[in-house]
């Protein structure tokens, strides 16, 4: 593979390796060998340790000293404490667009939606796809609420979610339609501008989605690992 973007190299590698994580081909603890990773790539091991970095911040990589990059465990904790924080940013996000959207944002988010829930029903399902289309739905709302500290942060955040998000959708296909409800509930509730509605199926979501990997995290520690490239049918 060669990539032709010098100026962002390091955030491509950074994506190339990202989604190795994600769908579990890069597992939990595993260590990242810079040549190797170079090597396929064909760039230098410079840029890979920038992409490492890159990694790091968004919690799919630890680096050691003397020791090198692994990919990040997922344990009880980390799941918790990443959900926790997930809740209360999506909720700030939601409200902040809530008080200033106009309709030309809404016909914009309807739009995406209706784009989800047809890859969501579609008989061949691309999970990488579909998160992607939920996370646009945010990037709508960041566009009008214009708050580059809340947009980095749960820019930083987004691949860590995407990485459990794929693990348990690839165990427990079903959660795809409860996904689906829930986006489609929230859209709803935006449009008529119920906070309080919102926050509830904010909160609910949050606390399924919490509920449904810990399980997941849990059934797999006792596997002897948590590695979401042996689910069936992961893509």
């Amino acid at each position: 593979m060669q990539f032709q973007a010098p100026e962002s190299l390091a955030e491509q590698i950074a994506q190339h390796v990202g989604r190795q994580i994600i769908n579990g081909q890069l597992r939990p603890g595993e260590r990242i060998q810079e040549m190797r990773v170079a090597n396929e790539l064909q760039v230098s091991r410079g840029s890979v340790r920038e992409a490492l970095l890159i990694l790091e911040r968004r919690y799919l990589v630890d680096i050691f000293p003397r020791r090198g990059a692994a990919v990040s465990k997922l344990t009880r904790e980390h799941v918790a404490a990443l959900y926790d924080l997930y809740e209360v940013l999506l909720k700030l996000l939601v409200n902040r667009f809530m008080a200033v959207w106009d309709e030309t944002d809404i016909v914009a988010l309807v739009n995406q939606l209706q784009r989800l829930n047809k890859l969501i029903l579609a008989e061949e399902r691309d999970l990488f796809a579909i998160i992607e289309a939920g996370f646009e739905m945010m990037r709508l709302c960041h566009e009008r609420v214009a708050n580059p500290y809340l947009q980095d942060t749960l820019d930083n955040l987004r691949p860590a979610i995407s990485r459990t998000y794929y693990l348990a959708v690839t165990r427990r296909p079903d959660e795809l339609f409860r996904s689906m409800k829930f986006f489609n509930s929230l859209v709803k509730v935006v449009q008529e501008k119920d906070l309080q509605a919102a926050d509830k199926l904010i909160t609910a979501f949050a606390a399924d989605q919490r509920a449904l990997i810990l399980s997941v995290v849990d059934t797999l520690a006792e596997h002897g690992g948590v590695n979401a490239g042996q689910a069936t049918g992961a893509g």
